[in-house]
């Protein structure tokens, strides 16, 4: 519980003078706060960052049904976790803004699609 949330601490970096300790939850000074979400990696293509995306359903009181909806969120991977492949279940936390479009850090690997 060294973040603040009850997430299991993943072993320490390999090269730690090569390591981005700046955004690094775990290792670092990146604080978290705010939410933690869960979903599934559906993209892996740029460097330090994966796609989460999460469905839900959304109540529709016109028809008196549900309806899914899906929230496609960027999140900056530290390097002690960097072995996410599309498919994974990962939990998110939400934290300072990061770039212009990440401000979530994943903090943990739920389970892989093996």
């Amino acid at each position: 519980m060294a973040i603040g949330i009850d997430v299991p601490t993943p072993p320490e970096p390999d090269n730690p003078e090569d390591y981005d300790y700046e955004k690094c939850p775990f290792y670092g000074q990146l604080s978290v706060r705010g939410q933690t979400r869960e979903g599934t990696v559906v993209s892996t293509d740029m460097a330090k960052t994966v796609i989460v995306e999460r469905e839900y359903d959304v109540f529709v009181p016109k028809y008196d049904r549900y309806m899914k909806r899906r929230s496609r969120i960027p999140a900056h991977v530290p390097g002690v976790l960097d072995s996410l492949e599309v498919g994974d279940e990962v939990k998110i936390a939400e934290t300072r803004p990061l770039s212009k479009t990440k401000s979530h850090v994943v903090v943990e690997i739920l389970s892989g699609d093996q």
